[in-house]
């Protein structure tokens, strides 16, 4: 049986590290077989990338490039083959993450993303896109209070982050039978509760 693809997305701040913890133990409770993977990263080659992509500063051409090189890697060695093998897999952002911050935050080119997207991916996309959604002001208030070196994107403004979330809602308004929308500035029980609702057609 193939197995399930799901990939969560969201602005820095938006509290997606400690719902994705719940979905494991909620998926794993379930008796599901899941690997839990990021971007960029989730292999060698890419988790060098990552290094690179949040410390260095370099131009909108080389951050998209990088981000496709590492994302074509994750999906041959890492997301394909465990679905192939009946497991399911939850990743830290995805394709959506390119086209919300680095066209929609950016200004770089859409169509550049597509054919980048169709070039590496071909017609491969998650079955389910959980995005936590969150206004700007507000996860500017939660990375602040987060200790620890923000990288540099999360050192971004709030209008960077408007910008950004504005096309993550508008990839959302364009696939709704792909992605949940989780208003992320609910209580952390009431979030768990809608995911863990959203999930559970795919059981």
């Amino acid at each position: 049986m193939h197995g399930r693809f799901i990939t969560i997305e969201g602005i820095d701040g938006a509290g997606k590290s400690t719902q994705t913890a719940n979905l494991l133990k909620f998926l794993k409770d379930k008796g599901i077989d899941v690997v839990h993977t990021r971007e960029p990263g989730g292999t060698p080659p890419g988790e060098k990338i990552r290094e690179m992509l949040l410390s260095d500063e370099m131009g909108a051409t080389a951050e998209t490039l990088l981000f496709f090189a590492a994302r074509a890697e994750h999906v041959e060695k890492v997301i394909q083959p465990a679905l192939d093998a009946g497991r399911w897999v939850v990743s830290d952002r995805f394709t959506d993450a390119t086209y919300a911050y680095q066209a929609g935050g950016k200004g770089f080119s859409g169509e550049k993303i597509e054919a980048l997207e169709h070039w590496t991916l071909g017609n491969f996309e998650p079955d389910l896109t959980i995005l936590f959604d969150i206004a700007p002001e507000k996860a500017a208030e939660r990375l602040r209070a987060r200790a620890g070196n923000e990288d540099r994107f999360e050192r971004m403004g709030v209008d960077f982050f408007t910008r950004v979330r504005n096309a993550y809602l508008l990839r959302a308004r364009n696939s709704p039978s792909r992605f949940l929308i989780v208003d992320a500035e609910q209580s952390p029980d009431e979030v768990a509760r809608r995911i863990a609702q959203g999930v559970a057609q795919w059981l």
